[in-house]
């Protein structure tokens, strides 16, 4: 926790924020305030023509909580470990693609199984066994 960080400086005025972390135990102990005015600072909060020519932008929309500006802010500074969720983006990737969650798309599919009378009685568990034994071809 110790850690020294290396400090950030502004792209227009190549002044470091007064709050910017000098160590990873700083990093960690940065408030919600402390953190929007970061962003604000190196132009990631308020976008403009300096936002993209920092070495790692990040978007920072409103309503972001505590631990994804703390994430997103330790990314752009260039902290290992601070990327966003696998689960995350792909919940998030679905969602924005089909406008709709995972699970509603599995109830939609099941609901469409149980209508074209697909089902063995047994709670469905044979279809999706023959289902992936017709995908696997002579192998």
């Amino acid at each position: 926790m110790s850690l020294q960080l290396a400090p950030l400086v502004q792209l227009t005025t190549g002044t470091i924020h007064p709050a910017f972390p000098r160590t990873l135990l700083a990093f960690w102990l940065l408030t919600d305030d402390q953190l929007d005015a970061l962003a604000h600072f190196y132009h990631q909060r308020t976008p403009c023509r300096w936002t993209r020519q920092y070495p790692c932008p990040v978007a920072w929309p409103p309503g972001l909580g505590l631990e994804e500006k703390r994430r997103k802010l330790g990314r752009f500074i260039g902290l290992r470990g601070c990327e966003t969720p696998i689960g995350e983006l792909i919940e998030r990737g679905v969602v924005e693609v089909l406008g709709r969650t995972e699970a509603e798309i599995l109830e939609a599919a099941r609901r469409e199984r149980e209508e074209r009378g697909g089902g063995n009685g047994g709670g469905g568990d044979g279809d999706e066994v023959e289902e992936v034994r017709s995908k696997m071809g002579w192998y």
